[in-house]
């Protein structure tokens, strides 16, 4: 028996390191073979990993545990970043903690789209390249690789590393986009109303309108989080920039916005999905199908489900309300005709697409009447490719979001929320960012670190830095290191990046000319009807966050019992239950309260 050799302390931590950057996908061009395989599974087709080229370095994001039967693969459309280096992290976490924190003007949140998207650049997206029937499968993949690969070399030959956004570089999930697009009659795009100019790509816009001549209807989803003057600014700005095209207003929580700070979830008023702006898509739909497919059992459907909501009655599941959903296997969407032959046999195809984060399953799942996709705050929480028919003429067809390349800033990207917050290497410098264009004394609290208790408490005369927020938030909260009970900055910068995309720190980008104009719009006849979709009233139109310090305390409470659920698949999609949810905490009380002491003292 050979002797054994030592093995130092030294070495097997470099070896639990190595194990757990293989656990989180930080793996680079050197093992791009071996992954290939593993992360497919022993009962996949193999097909060659093209997200690293041989100058990248990618880390691939949101790992899941594969499935026994090894049929599905979880992280196919799993996301695949650049990798940051080592240097630039620990760059950005040393000006987080020097860095003092200075309001920027109002006229900085104003973004053009030329800023985000230069056309020198040649900030465009990879194409599917051209094929035919007597092309064998094998063949395909292989000259969607090749032209994969050489747009990744040129788009990195015309911009200089570091300049560029993270953007996805995994094949799987573009080839979905593809055949989103070749599939689709109409092109719903999805952007936040917070960030569209980040979000809308000029490059899919031309793509769409002038190559495979078909129509996109913009959706400006989440409207009830910005104010009703800005949102009709960006309406107007984005139909001036693209004419043609349909814009859309649209929310899945119509009058219910966040009622304090740290509510968890926002409760429906009524059962049922009381969303605003199904019937505005359906008649954008009507108006470019021009009568060419019968919509009437859409516009009867959106009917009932205004009446079951209207009337507090649960929606039927009878067979007439059930939804059909069909699986595509990959040799039927590969070998899939992109064929000009529109609303194939009188059948409607609307096509989802966007960005991570944006809400493109609750779009759905509110177009349907009731949820039959599941929805996250996580970034690619869609996984697969799936069509479900909302009448016998109208099919929805979902697509794994996409991030497309552009020269926005990273920081301005995570708060957009296409990056898995838990999976950060460095949260300080976006909360910096979002603390620099908020107004985050008032509506978080804090008690700076260095404060003196002998001394007047004032937060608004004293210099803060992105560490000294993350480190007061942590001490409010009871953010806590589990070896040396330090505060938690990490992990309190993750809660306040949460708070910034979940929309209760509400910071909403502007387009030109806004400040100056914004009277303008607070006044404008077209107001009211935005108004109206949001279901405010014109007192409650802010961002969503009313100061209540009794409910407050009450939702903090609730919030510590199940602090930071990272992993909750479900964290927006289980609405229906969340008033009886309700009903069973309103006896729980408020020892605070009961005792007169302050909470957060």
């Amino acid at each position: 028996m050979p002797r054994r050799k030592p093995f130092s302390n030294k070495q097997k931590k470099k070896q639990l390191q190595v194990k757990r950057e293989k656990k989180r996908g930080e793996t680079g061009s050197s093992h791009s073979s071996r992954n290939a395989s593993v992360e497919r599974g022993p009962g996949r087709d193999r097909q060659s990993d093209t997200s690293d080229s041989e100058t990248t370095d990618i880390r691939r994001i949101n790992h899941q545990p594969g499935t026994r039967d090894g049929r599905y693969d979880p992280n196919r459309f799993r996301l695949h970043f650049e990798k940051e280096s080592k240097e630039e992290v620990e760059r950005r976490k040393k000006i987080a903690r020097e860095k003092i924190l200075k309001q920027v003007a109002e006229k900085e949140l104003e973004i053009d789209m030329n800023q985000i998207y230069p056309e020198e650049k040649g900030l465009n997206f990879p194409r599917r390249p051209s094929w035919h029937y007597n092309m064998q499968r094998e063949e395909l993949l292989r000259k969607e690789e090749k032209s994969f690969l050489e747009y990744l070399e040129a788009l990195q030959s015309k911009n200089p590393p570091g300049t560029l956004s993270h953007f996805e570089h995994n094949l799987e999930t573009w080839r979905q986009l593809w055949r989103v697009m070749e599939m689709s009659d109409v092109i719903l795009l999805i952007v936040d109303i917070r960030y569209p100019v980040l979000q809308f790509p000029p490059a899919l816009y031309h793509y769409i309108t002038g190559e495979l001549k078909k129509y996109i209807i913009l959706v400006l989803n989440k409207v009830d989080l910005c104010p009703s003057p800005l949102v009709l600014a960006w309406k107007h700005y984005l139909t001036k920039q693209f004419p043609h095209m349909h814009c859309v207003c649209f929310t899945s929580h119509p009058g219910q916005p966040y009622s304090t700070l740290l509510q968890k979830k926002r409760m429906r008023k009524k059962v049922g999905w009381n969303a605003g702006g199904p019937i505005h898509i359906m008649r954008a739909c009507q108006e470019i199908t021009a009568g060419r497919v019968d919509l009437s059992s859409w516009e009867k459907k959106i009917q009932r489900d205004a009446v079951a909501v209207g009337t507090e009655g649960d929606q039927a599941d009878d067979g007439s309300e059930s939804v059909l959903m069909e699986h595509h296997s990959d040799v039927a969407m590969e070998m899939n005709s992109p064929t000009q032959e529109l609303y194939k046999d009188g059948v409607l195809t609307l096509g989802c697409i966007g960005f991570p984060n944006v809400g493109k399953s609750s779009v759905l799942n509110s177009l349907v009447g009731r949820k039959v996709v599941s929805v996250s705050r996580t970034p690619g929480h869609t996984k697969y490719f799936q069509t479900y028919y909302l009448t016998p003429t109208v099919k929805l067809c979902d697509c794994p979001g996409l991030v497309f390349p552009s020269q926005v800033d990273k920081q301005l990207q995570i708060l957009a929320g296409i990056y898995p917050v838990s999976q950060l290497q460095e949260p300080y410098s976006s909360v910096g960012y979002l603390c620099e264009r908020t107004n985050f004394l008032p509506v978080l609290k804090l008690t700076h670190p260095d404060h003196s208790p002998e001394t007047p408490h004032n937060p608004s005369t004293q210099d803060w830095t992105a560490w000294d927020v993350c480190e007061a938030w942590a001490e409010r909260r009871g953010y806590k290191t589990a070896k040396a009970a330090r505060n938690d900055a990490y992990r309190a910068a993750n809660s306040l990046l949460r708070l910034a995309i979940d929309g209760r720190m509400c910071l909403c980008l502007q387009p030109p000319g806004y400040s100056q104009s914004k009277d303008e719009w607070e006044s404008h006849p077209e107001l009211a009807e935005i108004i109206t979709l949001q279901g405010r009233k014109d007192e409650e139109d802010e961002c969503g966050e009313r100061e209540d310090d009794e409910g407050e305390s009450s939702s903090e409470l609730e919030e510590d019992n199940d602090r930071d659920a990272d992993d909750d698949e479900d964290a927006d999609g289980d609405d229906e239950d969340d008033t009886v949810k309700a009903d069973r905490k309103g006896l729980t009380l408020n020892m605070f309260s009961v005792l007169g002491e302050n909470e957060c003292a």
